[in-house]
């Protein structure tokens, strides 16, 4: 690739990224340190992004790196944390020349405004195989509040926080052209719901975020807590847009389930005690019980969720 070396890249791409923490040492070291926050917890998350999995290879790259970041987002958001900052891994694949990487940096530059994080430390290499990037991003909560997977109980009330479907409706399978014009870029480009940290602090028991799908994530609070839930898909807040397509299935059942299973929502998924005021605005679909396992249904029927969203192997 024509274009700075690798050093002169972090210089370049990624020092802008830091907005002078002191914390990040000016990426001229193969460390960061972070200060202790009195009366706070330091929460610690990881994703990862790769072509052809995660986002489409002819994604463009400022849209990968908001992806990436507001992937992350979303799990902070889910524990009710205050977001740091982050660092950050790029394998570029052959081909990937400078302007795309520039590109790249500016969107993380643009969300990192958006956010108010900043860039830390991380490790910049070559790859023969796709665009692959990822991301440990830190945030702060007072001490012990980080809300846990593990938290609900027997007879908590399932919320969600809003619509569920759009992320895999977005990827594009059993959508037509002129309908995609009218749905938002859920996949490419989520919305952390940060704005939920002090109505979740407030009220939560257990709570995640959906990323792999509802009826997954929900089981993963299921199974954290020792317990068993019922979902119940026909309460589950769909778009417009969702609504639309559903309107042109046979099987009704069956594209509830895809919608609740596609993955890439980004919205959260929690519980909460029967009688917490506290979680205005979000929608009740279902509740914990006694037992194991999760229960899925639309209407009178219980249906198989099968793995019930997305997973790696």
């Amino acid at each position: 690739m024509s274009g700075p070396d690798e050093f002169e890249q972090i210089a370049r791409l990624f020092r802008p990224l830091t907005r002078g923490a002191v914390e990040a040492l000016d990426l001229l070291d193969d460390a960061a340190v972070i200060p202790s926050r009195p009366g706070f917890d330091l929460v610690i998350t990881k994703d990862a992004l790769v072509a052809g999995v995660h986002f489409q290879p002819s994604d463009p790259p400022d849209i990968v790196a908001r992806k990436l970041l507001r992937s992350n987002l979303s799990d902070l958001a889910a524990k009710g944390a205050e977001p740091y900052g982050y660092f950050l891994m790029t394998a570029w694949p052959a081909g990937f020349g400078w302007e795309q990487r520039q590109e790249f940096a500016r969107g993380l530059d643009e969300d990192g405004l958006a956010f108010n994080v900043v860039l830390l430390g991380g490790d910049t290499v070559s790859t023969p195989g796709p665009l692959m990037v990822s991301m440990t991003l830190l945030g702060w909560v007072p001490s012990g509040t980080m809300i846990r997977r593990g938290g609900a109980k027997a007879g908590d009330l399932l919320l969600v926080s809003g619509p569920i479907g759009d992320g895999w409706l977005d990827w594009g399978p059993g959508w037509g052209e002129l309908d995609r014009r009218w749905l938002p870029e859920a996949h490419r480009l989520p919305n952390p719901r940060l704005d939920l940290r002090d109505l979740l602090r407030a009220g939560a028991s257990a709570a995640a975020d959906v990323s792999d799908g509802l009826v997954a994530d929900a089981g993963h609070i299921a199974q954290a807590s020792g317990l068993g839930l019922r979902l119940d898909l026909d309460r589950m807040p769909l778009s417009k847009s969702a609504r639309a397509w559903l309107a042109t299935q046979d099987d009704q059942a069956g594209a509830l389930l895809r919608l609740a299973t596609g993955g890439d929502d980004y919205e959260i998924v929690c519980t909460a005690s029967a009688d917490q005021p506290a979680l205005v605005g979000l929608t009740v679909i279902g509740e914990v019980l006694e037992g194991a396992g999760v229960e899925v249904r639309v209407g009178d029927q219980v249906v198989d969720p099968g793995r019930g969203g997305w997973t790696h192997t």
